[in-house]
């Protein structure tokens, strides 16, 4: 079970660690749950393991993000890894899109990846990353 914190009212940041998790677990188990499915919407893999390791990855920070904002503990170093992974994939999605190598669908997770990195700058500017 899950303990909540109670030394202070959940704010911005709590909610959009939770909503940013909530985000990643969906679209990581997605892959290892039904790979064709997924593989509808994004086009076909080659290797359907890494993959599923990427995705288990994405899950797992996203499970991290959400637990930290449903405890009301988001702390610049749940905000770095928020940020951090939303950067990496906004990467990956453009310059690998760019290149040919994944299909235009991908540049509509980089502009989610985008919004969710311009709400952790303000998050981060407003002070509500507690320390």
């Amino acid at each position: 079970m899950i303990a909540y914190s109670q030394h202070r009212d959940a704010g911005p940041a709590d909610a959009l660690a939770v909503a940013q998790g909530a985000f990643y677990v969906a679209t990581g188990v997605w892959p290892i749950l039904h790979m064709r499915s997924f593989e509808a919407v994004t086009g076909e893999k080659t290797d359907d393991w890494l993959v599923k390791t990427v995705g288990a990855l994405i899950a797992v920070a996203g499970a991290t993000m959400t637990v930290a904002g449903l405890r009301r503990r988001v702390t610049p170093e749940i905000a770095m890894l928020a940020a951090g992974s939303a950067a990496a994939l906004a990467a990956v999605d453009v310059i690998y899109t760019q290149k040919g190598i994944i299909p235009p669908v991908y540049l509509l997770d980089a502009v989610a990846e985008a919004g969710l990195i311009g709400a952790w700058a303000a998050a981060a500017a407003r002070g509500e990353i507690e320390d």
